[in-house]
Order: C-alpha cells, then structure tokens, then sequence
C-alpha cells in the first residue's frame, strides 16, 4: 500500500528577480527541496547561479528535525532534463524518513492535526449555522462598533446562545 508523504518542492525560476532577496524565511525552512525549472536555451546560466545561490542560503538554516539536507537542482521540463533527478531527490526523501521513523512520525502528527482541524471546523460550522447566533452576530458586532460592548463580551454572550441550543436538545 502506498502511503503519502510530505516532500515540499519549491518550484523557482531563474532570472526572475527574486532568487533571494524577495524569499520568505519561513517557505526556505520548509522546503526540502529547490528545483530551478526553465534551465534551458537562454537561462542555463542564470538557473545555475540561482541553484548555487541557493545551496548557499540553505546552509544558514539549522538541521532539519528529520535529518534531510534539502537538496537544490535545475531542470528543464522543456527538454525533459533533470526530471529523473528530481525524482531521485524525492525517493532518497522517502527513504531517509523512513528509516528514521520520521516519515511514521510526520504521519501520526498529520492525522492527529486532521482530526483536531475537522473537529474545530465542524463546530465553527455549527455555531455559525445556528439561527439565533446568526440573528445577534450583526447586533453584537454593530456595538462593538459603538463601544457599547466588548468583542469578548459579545464572544460570550454568542457562545452562551450557542450553549442553550445544546441544552434545548
């Protein structure tokens, strides 16, 4: 059976202006790997210096939890180059988590925040489908505009409609 893992690629191109300095800290420290795509014709040169610039901004990065080094390679989908290396990247990827027992651990952390997200999502839903909360939510934010109440005064009084539904059932 097959099960899915979590590999971020993140996907750049060469000359585009933003090799580094317009990057987000945090979309580096996810990613496990940097594929410069587009490394054809006129851009080989430019998608090596981005590959290489890279490479050297993600060793300011500490260590990964799962032990991975994210890895930095171009490709061409153009010429149909450097795919089977991308493929390669993600597969070592799979192979080192999973000897380590970090792609087993990654899973259950998932399936825990999966169950705890729906859970949180249905019971917005809910409240924000009951009719009662829906027909003072307008009332409460309008004196919260009026600094009649508080937004934490108005948050419970919602929350309180929302109680005696339950209790009605």
């Amino acid at each position: 059976m097959y099960t899915p893992c979590r590999f971020f690629l993140l996907l750049k191109l060469a000359g585009a202006g933003d090799e580094l300095q317009g990057i987000k800290r945090g979309i580096m420290e996810m990613a496990d790997a940097i594929v410069i795509n587009k490394a054809d014709n006129d851009n080989i040169k430019n998608a090596e210096l981005a590959k290489n610039e890279f490479k050297r901004a993600l060793h300011l990065y500490p260590q990964k939890e799962n032990n991975w080094q994210p890895q930095v390679t171009t490709c061409s989908a153009l010429n149909n180059e450097g795919i089977i290396d991308v493929w390669n990247i993600i597969s070592e990827f799979i192979q080192l988590t999973k000897s380590n027992k970090s792609f087993e651990k990654n899973r259950k952390n998932q399936n825990k925040n999966w169950l705890l997200e729906t859970v949180d999502q249905q019971l917005k839903n809910d409240f924000y489908q009951y009719l009662k909360v829906q027909e003072k939510l307008q009332q409460f934010i309008n004196s919260i505009e009026d600094n009649k109440i508080t937004p934490f005064e108005a948050a419970q009084k919602l929350i309180n409609l929302y109680h005696d539904k339950k209790e009605e059932n």
